[in-house]
Order: C-alpha cells, then sequence, then structure tokens
C-alpha cells in the first residue's frame, strides 16, 4: 500500500533469528529518545490475540499452514489500523521488528508463493521507508540460537533457514528500500550504519 503523505517514517528489521534485530532496535531506541525524535517501536508477530497465538504455537505445536497464515495477515491488519498508520500520520518513526517481509519468507519457505503473500499484504499494509535485512547463514543462525539456550524449532531448522534466507535475498533485489547488512559485524558498526541510513531518510520525509 502506497502510503499517503505523511511526516512520519518506517523503519523494519528483518532477519533470521540469531540475526541481532532485538540488540539493533533497543541501540536505535536510545538513539531516537536522545534525539528526540517521537517514535514507536512494536514487533510481529504483536502481543494482540492473533499474535499470542502465532507465538504460542511457535513452541506448542505450528498451526495448519493455511490457517498460519491466515494469523498473520489478522495479527498485521490490526497492527496497521491501530498502531502503524495512526503512529506515521502523528509524525513519529515506527521501527518494528519483522513485518510482511518474514511472513514471505518463512511462510514461503513453508511452501506458499511468497509473491502472492507480499500482493496480499501490499493491498493494506503501508510500504516502508527502509528495510534493515540483518543477513546472517543459517549455520552461525544455529550457533547464536544455541549459544542463547533456546531448543531449535520447526523455524530454526537448517533447511528452512536456508529456503528462508534465499527468499530474503530474492526480496533484497526486489524492493530498492531493502538495505542488506552482514549481520557478523560489530553491532556497533551496524547500528551505526542503520542509524545513518535513518538519519538521511529522516531529513528526506520532513520528520522533526
Amino acid at each position: 500500500m502506497k502510503r499517503p503523505a505523511d511526516k512520519g517514517l518506517l523503519v523494519v528489521l528483518e532477519g533470521v533469528d540469531g540475526a541481532g534485530k532485538s540488540t539493533q532496535i533497543r541501540g536505535l531506541a536510545e538513539r531516537l529518545a536522545t534525539a528526540g525524535m517521537p517514535h514507536v517501536i512494536s514487533r510481529e508477530p504483536t502481543d494482540g490475540p492473533h499474535g499470542r497465538r502465532l507465538r504460542e504455537s511457535a513452541t506448542r505445536g505450528r498451526l495448519p499452514p493455511a490457517e498460519e497464515l491466515e494469523t498473520f495477515l489478522a495479527d498485521r491488519r490490526q497492527h496497521v489500523a491501530e498502531l502503524i498508520l495512526p503512529s506515521l500520520a502523528d509524525g513519529k518513526v515506527v521501527v518494528l521488528d519483522r513485518y510482511y517481509f518474514s511472513t514471505a519468507a518463512y511462510q514461503g519457505a513453508r511452501g506458499f508463493d511468497w509473491e502472492d503473500i507480499l500482493r496480499r499484504n501490499e493491498a493494506f499494509a503501508p510500504e516502508p521507508d527502509v528495510v534493515f535485512w540483518l543477513e546472517l547463514p543459517p549455520t552461525v543462525s544455529q550457533e547464536r540460537i544455541g549459544i542463547r539456550g533456546e531448543a531449535v524449532n520447526d523455524f530454526e531448522r537448517l533447511d528452512a533457514l536456508r529456503a528462508v534466507a534465499d527468499i530474503y535475498a530474492q526480496l533484497a533485489g526486489r524492493y530498492s528500500f531493502f538495505h542488506r547488512l552482514d549481520a557478523r559485524r560489530t553491532a556497533e558498526e551496524l547500528l551505526e550504519e542503520m542509524w545513518q541510513s535513518i538519519q538521511s531518510r529522516r531529513a528526506f520525509c520532513g520528520v522533526n
């Protein structure tokens, strides 16, 4: 969905588990606060009813494929209507931990047509100003997950991660707003590059 005229900025972080999205989002939140820029930090799946159902299913057993996809869409529709669009209209910087690109990558790896998933989402979800894809080799993702002591679930199997990475790579070639970053770099280097990119887009979009 093309955005209505506003002064907000929509920033998305994407990547497999272990890529460091949470660390970078905390860093961006601190910089936005220090700069006095009104902002909102959120994530998908959300903490709403549809998002909670998805999070529970990741550990208790995945939903049937079609039902899982529809639940992702329902969660996102609510997120867009209740938080993302109102925040952008208020001129805020909205930073998301995952967006519809994750759905395309992960559900595409499950066998769905990821291009159709994009079309369905882009019918109602606003296009981001920038997507930071923290690219991480699947084997490194598994190593980092292991270091955190988490069990490997369906989303974290090596074959699934490779399929997800392949779709992310195709997305990066499809969208000019995709910014590909090597997640093996230091957290400080990644944060600085993202912050500079946000600053340049902030000036272009007129965010105060």
